[in-house]
């Protein structure tokens, strides 16, 4: 019995943290957003984005009015968004996307990780010409015409749709050029957004047998702990 109570208590905790870490990163974003945009999500698309993913995780209401007020104080930290090339084990191309309000801490933690995880960190450009930026949305698929909702969203943007049946989603892809016009395109259409996010895909995938993924596990977990880290990467198959 104690193992077993040791046991959930160990999966609470877990899951009690990742939430913390996705709060954070949300918590980021706004302030970002804000900086750039200002407080008001009706005239700022990039803190609509925010919120809309912030409810998706459910991220509380007040803990979102809270980052949008801190954001919106002069003496504030500003953070920037910062992207790391290296390299990890194998060879493997790895682009770390951060969000941080002291870029020295946060290289030489991502030098770090690299460094003793049989990687290293690389130069601007070094790696990032073998992935694509990308936009992905999330909507619900309930109630949805397949083929009239796709042929609508391509004039938008739309590349690839992918229906999930277990999770009742559509999940759309776009070039990352075309984010604000598919957004924008959703809310004229009052669909709702339940999650949107720009991310980095490979154009090539390396192949791996089961030690060289752990290793590369074994990074990508050591940079998913650090609170800088948003994503990492990668394109091992």
């Amino acid at each position: 019995m104690g193992r077993v109570f040791e046991k959930r208590k160990y999966t609470m905790f877990a899951r009690f943290a990742k939430m913390a870490k996705t709060f954070t990163k949300i918590g980021k974003d706004i302030a970002i957003a804000v900086k750039a945009g200002g407080p008001d999500p009706d005239t700022n698309p990039r803190l609509r984005m925010c919120i809309q993913n912030a409810r998706a995780v459910n991220m509380p209401k007040t803990n979102v009015d809270a980052a949008i007020k801190r954001a919106s104080d002069k003496d504030v930290s500003n953070y920037e968004e910062a992207i790391y090339e290296g390299y990890g084990p194998h060879g493997v191309p790895v682009l770390v996307e951060c969000t941080t309000d002291n870029p020295t801490r946060t290289v030489g933690n991502i030098r770090m990780y690299f460094s003793r995880n049989g990687g290293s960190l690389g130069t601007n450009g070094s790696v990032s010409f073998l992935f694509e930026r990308k936009a992905l949305f999330k909507i619900p698929s309930a109630g949805l015409n397949k083929e009239e909702i796709e042929f609508e969203l391509i004039d938008f943007g739309a590349e690839e749709f992918t229906w999930d049946d277990t999770h009742n989603e559509l999940i759309i892809q776009t070039p990352f050029t075309e984010f604000g016009h598919m957004q924008k395109a959703l809310e004229n259409k009052k669909i709702e957004i339940k999650e949107s996010s720009k991310i980095f895909v490979p154009t090539t995938h390396k192949e791996l047998n089961d030690a060289e993924e752990a290793d590369l596990v074994t990074l990508i977990e050591k940079m998913d702990e650090d609170d800088d880290v948003v994503a990492v990467y990668h394109n091992a198959k």
